[in-house]
């Protein structure tokens, strides 16, 4: 996870396959954040999500949404959008976690919680993305398969 109010900062997320890559953005103060998480919940492995709670939809959420915060920006400015929640395998035969699935499942069953809503996401297919989020420009574009564009 990184949080920035730096408008030269460009931050970017790579590999995002079944990973969600979930970006926040307020443009009055120009603060943004973008978390990479893996799996959707922390109680799969308490321990490990108390050490790195960023790895998790359920904890590393809030924590995004409390770094953006505590960096200026505020609930009713904030823009939020999603990339990643891909089945790298064979999806009708092999996917049998769907991680991909349940990752976006409970992002959005969070941002539902905090009376929050998604402005735009490029989720599913079987192709890994990268993420990029421009501070400055609050601009969240998604590289996938050599193609950019923006979200």
């Amino acid at each position: 996870m990184k949080v920035s109010a730096d408008s030269g900062d460009l931050i970017v997320t790579y590999a995002l396959g079944s990973c969600l890559g979930i970006a926040i953005y307020d443009p009055v103060a120009c603060v943004g954040g973008l978390l990479h998480v893996m799996l959707p919940l922390a109680e799969i492995d308490p321990v490990k999500a108390k050490k790195s709670p960023y790895m998790f939809v359920d904890t590393g959420v809030p924590e995004l949404l409390t770094e953006c915060y505590k960096a200026g920006a505020e609930k009713e400015n904030l823009v939020i959008k999603a990339a990643g929640g891909s089945c790298l395998k064979d999806c009708e035969k092999e996917d049998y976690f769907q991680i991909g699935k349940r990752n976006f499942i409970m992002l959005r069953k969070i941002l539902w919680k905090n009376g929050l809503l998604m402005k735009s996401y490029d989720i599913g297919g079987n192709g890994s993305r990268t993420m990029f989020l421009d501070i400055g420009r609050g601009e969240v574009t998604v590289r996938s398969a050599g193609i950019l564009q923006r979200i």
